[in-house]
């Protein structure tokens, strides 16, 4: 090989490199709870179209996700769907409260087939148990997954918790407790109103008093001041992107 051949090659060889990273670096990097997985969806392809910058995301239960944060995951923006987590990674220092917004809202529902006929009264265990026939509910887990633990604090508040405690399908988030209603594996879920939204499967059969469980707030951090880390978290609060929310069944505060 000459020297001239040889040159152009280790250019070329440069560049590559250097358009690499630089695209490394532009990708931004999302971890959303289970329940943000449509509306993230669609706030992430709005925002491709008008940035062009290329988003990946992780979906899971929060609680997995912020261990995972917690253990080094290579994230640029979190949304969880439980204030407490959000916390427990301030508290650790990963992230500072300064970059923590609230985004969103959500309530509880009890969910049932779609094709499955009864009623059920929230505050009688022996409706539950009824409606049950022996069967189990669907639900987060109940020390870890945000919609466990509100529908935990709810049922405890409606003094049903000690009969129905027993009776549970705890799941590793909330998508899975609703899969497995559609699947018809139980006759009842406990899910949040945006997942019963985008279900054709389910029918909500009651829902679950606000008052009786701590607010179901959505909080989203930055964890980095990257230039588009910071539009992503600009565009999910513009009204364009609380529109999005709102759409998918989201309450959000107008702005």
């Amino acid at each position: 090989m000459t020297i001239s051949k040889l040159f152009t090659t280790l250019c070329s060889a440069v560049l590559l490199t250097s358009s690499l990273t630089a695209q490394a670096q532009d990708k931004l990097r999302i971890y959303a709870a289970s329940s943000m997985t449509n509306a993230v969806n669609e706030l992430v392809s709005e925002f491709e179209k008008q940035s062009q910058v290329p988003v990946t995301t992780v979906y899971a239960g929060t609680s997995s996700l912020a261990r995972q944060i917690h253990q080094g995951a290579p994230v640029d923006l979190f949304i969880a769907a439980n204030i407490k987590w959000m916390n427990y990674l301030v508290k650790q220092q990963v992230i500072s409260s300064d970059v923590v917004t609230n985004i969103a809202a959500n309530q509880l529902v009890v969910v049932t087939p779609v094709d499955q006929k009864g009623t059920l009264k929230v505050n009688d265990s022996d409706s539950w148990l009824n409606y049950l026939q022996g069967q189990r509910i669907a639900i987060g887990q109940t020390n870890a997954v945000p919609a466990g633990i509100y529908a935990k604090q709810s049922l405890e508040s409606l003094s049903v918790w000690p009969q129905l405690q027993g009776v549970l399908a705890p799941t590793n988030n909330v998508r899975i407790a609703l899969t497995l209603v559609e699947r018809k594996e139980v006759p009842l879920g406990i899910v949040y109103k945006t997942d019963a939204m985008m279900s054709s499967g389910v029918k909500v059969v009651a829902e679950l008093p606000e008052s009786s469980h701590d607010a179901i707030i959505y909080p989203m951090a930055q964890l980095n001041a990257k230039p588009q880390t910071k539009q992503f978290s600009a565009f999910v609060q513009s009204q364009q992107g609380q529109q999005i929310l709102k759409s998918y069944g989201f309450a959000v505060e107008p702005r």
